[in-house]
């Protein structure tokens, strides 16, 4: 309940700011030790369940959720918006959930509304006090954000420009939530469970100043009796997380590479799987497999008795990953009943592992495989596997009638909303990421700058880049940024941030710093910033530079936003 009242107070802050993080917030009431109401959210699922929709070891794949989202959005502007609703939430989850120290994150922790939002539940552990298992610390990550979220964010398993609004939000609902820090202290000390002998054996020093509108000093509280809210070193958690010292730009900085971090975490999906299979050993297995993209469940019995089955054609989608999609004709006893239904080769592949759980392996055909020679993705692989498919198909529905009249079979080839443009002609494709397009003539991509200047020095954060070019070999690039202040004969003002792997759309948050740099000079100077791409033993890549005159500049005041495009020898810029 006191959790819950404190991201209230999180999100009531935002939106006074004009930042509205999509969170859901649930009511909760206490009526005594152990009991109490809790709101019921509709229209929501763990993680967990979503998960294992793909196995058990769903935890470890990127698709699930995206999957989940598509299969209860099925038209295009549904999808976007659900994927615009994650993005606020899940930015909003990541800074409450971290500031609080909100512990004993697993995947039935952490749920899902079909509408997209995420949020949290169960708040018995806070204020950094984890499980351990042993001297290990069962939550290892800042916070849970892993990467089947990030593929719903990119709209793919490759970095997009959509990341880089993520990133952004959670800096901005971060660094507003800092401005509060002495708010959130006082609050929570107003329920500290410090017993006297405590208060006795501490001092009175700390970064703890009383409130200015005469709030009781926290040591002056009454016992609540909630075991991690009991000395100073709890409040303290909740200083150092927001760290009121920092100014924006490092704590900016600071949360980026609390982002990377998560994301990197391998121990955040081990602990999923583990709960995953303690879940399973609890639970048992004797429910039915079911897949899935389908809402629903189909028999032979509510749709009609299938006579034949056959892959027409195969499509190229970019929505909600780019791949292929192959176009299915089903024709059922009923005359003239003929319905088209729209499945990936993955859509096949899990029928398939699904079926496997139902029946021994006698009894069902052999499935195509999924490694091919060369890009997987590929309009040659796609022919060769819609050959491949119309095989396994047509033995599928030639197999004993206990596997053909099966309920999976049904459900696989009934229609779906997404189904009803498969019968006419072909889309016209349409990336998910269009609204970040690049206008003709910036061909290099985009750097998203921020410059300040103060006390003689010249600050740059490095953000973002966007649309990038790959390489001559068609991979992605690993780029990292290098700036000048020309003229400089003796190269002694060369900054450089870290290097980004694999990727066109890179998050740097880097601050490079010019010190004893008086105005009068600085006006005289041009910055010169480069992209490269480091390519190890070999000479790094040049893929685009831009010079910015200084002198146009109004450096009095910090210029969030500066987008620079970087076009080669390019000097052009665009600022907000």
């Amino acid at each position: 309940m006191l959790t819950l009242q404190m991201i209230r107070i999180m999100n009531k802050i935002w939106v006074q700011e004009g930042l509205d993080m999509r969170m859901v917030i649930f009511r909760c009431f206490s009526t005594g030790r152990g009991r109490g109401m809790v709101e019921m959210i509709p229209n929501a699922e763990t993680l967990r369940k979503i998960q294992v929709e793909h196995g058990v070891t769903g935890s470890f794949k990127d698709r699930p959720l995206a999957d989940w989202l598509q299969k209860h959005n099925p038209e295009e502007d549904e999808y976007e918006k659900a994927v615009e609703n994650f993005i606020y939430s899940c930015a909003g989850c990541c800074v409450a959930t971290y500031v609080l120290g909100i512990c004993d994150r697993h995947n039935d922790n952490i749920m899902l509304k079909t509408t997209g939002h995420m949020f949290h539940i169960d708040f018995g552990r806070f204020l950094g006090h984890a499980q351990m298992f042993g001297n290990i610390k069962r939550d290892r990550a800042p916070f849970v954000f892993t990467s089947d979220m990030a593929y719903v964010i990119n709209g793919g398993d490759k970095p997009s420009s959509r990341f880089h609004d993520f990133v952004d939000l959670c800096c901005q609902a971060y660094n507003l939530i800092r401005k509060h820090t002495h708010l959130f202290l006082n609050l929570l000390g107003l329920v500290r469970a410090e017993g006297p002998q405590n208060s006795s054996q501490r001092g009175t020093g700390g970064p703890f100043v009383p409130c200015p509108h005469r709030c009781p000093h926290p040591r002056q509280m009454l016992s609540c009796g909630i075991p991690e809210l009991s000395d100073l070193e709890d409040l303290k958690y909740v200083y150092d997380a927001l760290r009121p010292q920092d100014s924006d730009a490092d704590a900016t900085t600071y949360f980026t590479r609390l982002i990377e971090s998560s994301l990197g975490s391998v121990a955040t999906k081990l602990n999923f799987f583990i709960h995953n299979l303690a879940q399973m050993k609890f639970t048992g297995s004797d429910a039915r497999p079911t897949l899935s993209f389908a809402p629903r469940t189909h028999t032979l019995k509510t749709s009609g008795r299938i006579r034949d089955v056959f892959l027409c054609r195969h499509e190229r989608v970019f929505n909600p990953s780019k791949g292929y999609t192959y176009v299915v004709k089903v024709q059922r006893d009923n005359p003239g009943e003929v319905t088209f239904v729209q499945r990936t080769f993955e859509e096949f592949q899990e029928l398939h592992n699904k079926l496997r759980l139902l029946f021994p392996s006698s009894l069902l055909p052999s499935f195509p495989s999924r490694f091919v020679i060369g890009r997987s993705r590929g309009e040659a692989v796609a022919e060769r596997r819609k050959e491949e498919l119309n095989g396994y198909i047509w033995h599928l529905i030639h197999a004993a009638p206990e596997v053909a009249e099966c309920d999976l079979i049904y459900t696989f080839f009934h229609p779906l909303p997404r189904d009803e443009k498969a019968a006419g002609t072909n889309p016209t494709p349409k990336p998910a990421d269009a609204t970040w397009a690049r206008s003709l003539g910036k061909v290099g991509g985009e750097v998203k700058l921020s410059i300040s200047y103060k006390n003689n020095k010249l600050f740059i954060m490095v953000m973002h880049i966007r649309g990038l070019p790959p390489l001559q070999d068609g991979n992605d690039p690993d780029p990292y940024v290098k700036t000048y202040l020309l003229p400089d004969p003796q190269k002694t003002t060369k900054r450089k941030t870290k290097v980004a792997r694999k990727t066109c759309n890179p998050t740097y948050n880097e601050m490079l710093v010019y010190d004893g740099i008086p105005r009068g000079d600085l006006e005289q100077r041009e910055l010169r910033l480069s992209v490269l791409s480091e390519e190890g033993f070999w000479e790094n890549i040049l893929l685009g530079e831009v010079g910015i005159r200084l002198r146009d500049l109004d450096l009095a005041q910090e210029k969030m936003g500066c987008d620079s495009s970087v076009n080669g020898r390019n000097v052009s810029q665009d600022r907000e």
